[in-house]
């Protein structure tokens, strides 16, 4: 193996000087070229397979974006119609509640007159029957009550030694009994 000297190697054009060789102005030609090249493939690349399939990736995403807000706005209208259909149904379940609370209310409100008419006539004929009873009850006792005075009297009398006359203590009695 030969070794050169660095003035070989300066005469023959080689670069001695330390540093980054993509600096070096003498291989810029080189680089240049196979930047454009690979720049080249690159964009035969993406424009060939990677973007299509990117777009095509981003279109079906749309696509399935818009078809879900689509679902979504038919859901949100069946959900609105529902409540409608429900607020419609509510709204004649409580018409026919208080329908039936109204014809409650009345028969249990003729019922009620009736049974306090029934109970009205019942109080009367007991009240009636207890009037009666009460002036038979003092028709007697006031017969009694006349009865004991004249027999007292007349037992008062006799005890006194006097003599009784029926008629005339009966119709003392009688007058003491009207007041």
């Amino acid at each position: 193996m030969a070794t050169t000297s660095p003035a070989a190697d300066a005469a023959h054009g080689a670069v001695t000087a330390p540093g980054m060789p993509q600096l070096d102005f003498t291989t810029w030609g080189n680089q240049i070229f196979w930047l454009m090249v690979t720049l080249v493939v690159i964009y035969v690349v993406l424009s060939r397979i990677a973007l299509p399939r990117i777009g095509a990736v981003l279109e079906d995403r749309q696509n399935t974006i818009l078809k879900d807000l689509n679902t979504a706005d038919d859901f949100k209208q069946r959900a609105l119609e529902a409540e409608k259909a429900y607020d419609a149904a509510l709204a004649a379940a409580r018409a026919e509640a208080g329908r039936i609370a109204a014809q409650t209310r009345a028969a249990i409100q003729a019922e009620v007159d009736a049974a306090i008419a029934r109970a009205d006539v019942e109080i009367a004929e007991r009240t009636a029957e207890g009037e009666a009873a009460i002036a038979a009850i003092r028709r007697s006792a006031t017969d009694s009550i006349a009865q004991v005075a004249t027999d007292t009297t007349e037992a008062l009398v006799a005890a006194l030694g006097g003599k009784a006359d029926a008629t005339e203590i009966a119709a003392a009695v009688a007058a003491q009994m009207k007041g």
